[in-house]
């Protein structure tokens, strides 16, 4: 608004939208500083890995890493072969997964497709509870509890296992499968439950006939996630799996993970810059790839789901 001379009067509408737009273009840049500092940081991360991985990979061949069956590398008679660690990790995760989706699906199918609105509000902030439980605590409790437990009803099973750690890790990660999963479910239009039914479905058929496959993509996108997280655990397998490398495929005996290595040099007396130092950068690397494959096949999974809801 002018007045007659021309001239904007205070208060104008005009002179309300500059402080605004300062303001609002302050927050952007306060919120791209914040992701831009996410992504340096991660790039740091990437670069420290490589250049430690390249040093390694000057004194130990691809052949002797990925091809040999021991891993001794504190040892007098050294081996670099990855796949016992491998196999420890493989173990443990099939372990958690097998405990975590089936836990994880039907919780969410039950807050999605049963619950009344009241109990699914209640329950499903006290289910993701279980995810911030300190990962030691869940470490004490696989070795004190849930291994004791496994040994009555196991013959032969070692105080430090695969199963036991597997078992508590799936419980971990079952808040993660559960809210993501339900997530996809809920996002399922109503339309399609209604057309079911209309068409003389049972409420259960509904469910597992025509809205899981419709949300498949983002459930499993949540699996994948969960394996992730499995796969990345440390301080659970570090405590009840043991430190043991061996390429087995037996889940009662010790075994030892990627992440349980790199704890047991970290906490040790290796000296830096020496060959048994460097291991533990390779192994972080190819951990990294490992679950950066997985986040990005999740990352797929979900934008599919999304185009189709869509």
């Amino acid at each position: 608004m002018r007045n007659p001379a021309g001239k904007r009067e205070p208060g104008s509408q005009a002179d309300l939208r500059l402080p605004r737009s300062f303001v609002e273009r302050g927050i952007g840049s306060v919120l791209l500083v914040c992701a831009a500092v996410s992504v340096v940081v991660t790039i740091g991360i990437i670069l420290t890995l490589l250049k430690e991985t390249i040093g390694f990979f000057q004194r130990v061949s691809f052949k002797e890493f990925f091809f040999d069956t021991q891993w001794t590398p504190l040892f007098s008679n050294k081996h670099f072969g990855i796949w016992p660690l491998i196999a420890g990790t493989a173990l443990t995760s099939f372990f958690a997964m097998l405990t975590a989706i089936p836990l994880g699906l039907m919780s969410a199918v039950y807050l999605s497709e049963y619950a009344p609105e009241r109990i699914r509000k209640a329950l499903k902030p006290s289910l993701e509870v279980l995810a911030g439980i300190p990962t030691v605590v869940y470490g004490y409790f696989a070795l004190t509890f849930v291994t004791p437990l496994l040994q009555k009803v196991i013959p032969g099973l070692a105080g430090f296992n695969a199963i036991s750690p597997g078992i508590v890790m799936g419980i971990m990660i079952t808040p993660i499968v559960a809210s993501l999963s339900e997530d996809a479910i809920y996002s399922v239009p109503l339309s399609l439950r209604e057309a079911a039914l209309a068409l003389g479905g049972s409420r259960l058929r509904t469910t597992f006939r025509v809205v899981i496959p419709t949300a498949f993509s983002g459930i499993v996108a949540s699996f994948i996630l969960g394996m992730s997280r499995a796969i990345g655990e440390t301080m659970i397998v570090t405590i009840a799996a043991g430190q043991q490398p061996r390429f087995t495929l037996d889940p009662r005996v010790p075994i030892e993970t990627m992440t349980a290595y790199i704890v047991q040099v970290s906490l040790g007396d290796t000296p830096h810059g020496t060959i048994e130092y460097s291991t533990i950068f390779a192994v972080g690397m190819l951990l990294f790839l490992i679950t950066l494959v997985f986040n990005l096949i999740a990352h797929f999974m979900k934008k599919r789901f999304l185009r189709g809801v869509l």
